[in-house]
């Protein structure tokens, strides 16, 4: 059943007197996952800092738990969501799904009465949805020749062409063309210092160092497997450390599943948090001392509080917005990576040899 989608700001909050000169922005991130909103972050915050009253309105897709991460941020004034793609378990066509869809996108737009939209995307999808809102000012990446024909303010971009995901490298990229940095910056996030405090009490009983393990991920063909994170649990145990699989709701019986295969007598050195929300989640992460799981967004999080993290990616595009804390595990398969490599990697990141 499509219900009418979600908009956390009083009614009355266009309707706002303001002596502010600056201009009423919105932005738009077109990608889905954790990571994706991770990545961007810090940008739509520098955005922020030259737009009226000093916040922007952020339009993401559900999946990114954009309200979750943010929507209690001062320098953010609302949170729509873009319900363009709904996952596939939904079994709906999204509310925002289609040129239908599109229209009454465009029209909330609209109704928000902005002086100024900056697409993260180069999709012409986008810019056609900026062009129906009619919002006066509209900036994206530009790379698409018919993205470029709905919007008005460049300087556009290159689309990347480099080996790692395009996401990072691309939105720094614009950033940088329109002066709102010098230089990309390396995401960062602060967990809220309560949930710190409960995560550290919580796992106090576990011994150091601290494995975080980031079991989940939205597809297939990302996920290492149940025997391989259960073995690296069962080894980092019996060598004296602490593990705690983490994930979300989605992931409860993965959890169960990985916790079955570990020994009993490895069970004192095991916890699961999959019953946290995703701030509790990202504080969990910071409690850790290394961080080790599948291309999820949980792995970026880890990365954004500055805990080691090694992403199990395989052969596929490398995650490189942040070089002190993000390494890639390749190979030419994902199953190609061994519990041998891996334990390696995680304990001489632990032990500061890396």
């Amino acid at each position: 059943m499509q219900g009418k989608i979600a908009v956390c700001f009083p009614l009355d909050v266009f309707m706002r007197p303001t002596n502010d000169p600056r201009p009423r922005t919105v932005v738009l991130l077109q990608y889905t996952g954790i990571g994706d909103l991770i990545w961007h972050i810090h940008y739509f915050k520098m955005i922020a800092e030259q737009s009226q009253n000093g916040q922007v309105t952020v339009v993401a897709q559900p999946s990114t738990l954009t309200r979750a991460f943010i929507g209690k941020e001062p320098w953010v004034e609302a949170v729509i969501d873009h319900d363009h793609r709904p996952r596939r378990g939904e079994k709906r066509k999204g509310r925002h799904a289609g040129l239908a869809g599109m229209w009454r996108m465009a029209k909330q737009l609209k109704d928000g009465c902005f002086d100024r939209i900056i697409l993260f995307s180069g999709r012409p999808s986008r810019g056609l949805i900026a062009g129906l809102s009619g919002i006066p000012t509209r900036m994206g990446f530009g790379y698409n020749p018919v993205q470029r024909m709905f919007l008005n303010k460049g300087p556009f971009i290159q689309a990347y062409k480099g080996q790692s995901l395009a996401v990072y490298p691309e939105a720094s990229d614009f950033m940088v063309a329109h002066g709102f940095c010098k230089e990309a910056v390396v995401p960062r996030m602060e967990p809220p210092a309560e949930l710190v405090t409960q995560m550290q009490a919580r796992l106090a009983h576990l011994p150091r160092p601290l494995y975080a393990f980031a079991i989940g991920t939205s597809e297939t063909h990302k996920q290492w497997g149940i025997d391989n994170f259960a073995e690296l649990a069962r080894r980092l145990i019996e060598q004296g450390s602490g593990v705690v699989l983490l994930g979300g709701p989605a992931e409860v019986q993965l959890a169960k599943a990985i916790e079955a295969k570990v020994p009993q007598s490895a069970k004192h050195g095991l916890a699961v948090v999959t019953d946290a929300p995703v701030l509790g989640s990202a504080a969990a992460l910071r409690v850790a001392d290394v961080c080790v799981g599948n291309d999820t967004g949980m792995i970026n999080v880890a990365a954004a509080v500055c805990t080691p993290s090694f992403v199990l990616i395989g052969p596929r595009g490398t995650l490189d917005q942040d070089p002190q804390f993000m390494h890639n595990v390749r190979a030419s398969k994902l199953s190609d990576i061994t519990v041998d490599q891996v334990l390696t990697l995680i304990q001489a990141a632990a032990n500061g040899t890396l």
